[in-house]
């Protein structure tokens, strides 16, 4: 039996405002290993949204919606990569992202699974996906996300960022 995903109603409702607005999006980092299978503490939810003009203004919109505090963020601000927009403070944030380490958004939503939760559809970046994200991203809770996603999905390492990998190189004298 698996797990039950465990979100709590700030995440949800984000989320909700998303699919409302018809933001294109699919969540990574913690939560998604915990829907792969491996639970561990996380300290936000990452949300990856497609980086054009109209999905930008659609992000705004759901921003808006929810009652985030937008301030000085524009649509434009989410039609670009590199854009980390933050509500909240940890263990609750919500991490609104418009690139991912190694991993372009079509990559990230062509690879989904969809969660269903509460009569909702989540979509969650697909595992192969999200190990790319994890090993490109190289922080050591990645490395360890890495580590428990291929022992636990049985698959061979593959990244010499895997804990199991690493070599010591020699000099010859």
């Amino acid at each position: 039996m698996t797990r039950p995903l465990e979100l709590h109603k700030d995440y949800l409702d984000m989320l909700d405002a998303l699919s409302r607005h018809g933001v294109d999006y699919v969540v990574i980092g913690g939560f998604a290993v915990a829907a792969h299978g491996f639970f561990r503490a996380t300290k936000d939810l990452d949300i990856l949204v497609r980086a054009t003009a109209a999905n930008a203004d659609r992000v705004v919109r759901a921003l808006a919606e929810y009652g985030a505090p937008i301030f000085d963020a524009t649509a434009q601000d989410f039609a670009v990569g590199g854009t980390v927009f933050q509500i909240g403070v940890a263990p609750r944030r919500i991490d609104i992202l418009t690139s991912a380490s190694g991993l372009p958004f079509e990559e990230a939503i062509s690879t989904k699974i969809v969660l269903h939760h509460q009569e909702r559809e989540i979509p969650i970046v697909g595992l192969e996906a999200l190990l790319k994200n994890k090993r490109a991203a190289g922080r050591p809770e990645d490395r360890r996300d890495v580590l428990e996603l291929e022992k636990l999905h049985d698959l061979k390492p593959r990244s010499p960022t895997h804990p199991r990998s690493k070599s010591k190189a020699r000099r010859r004298k």
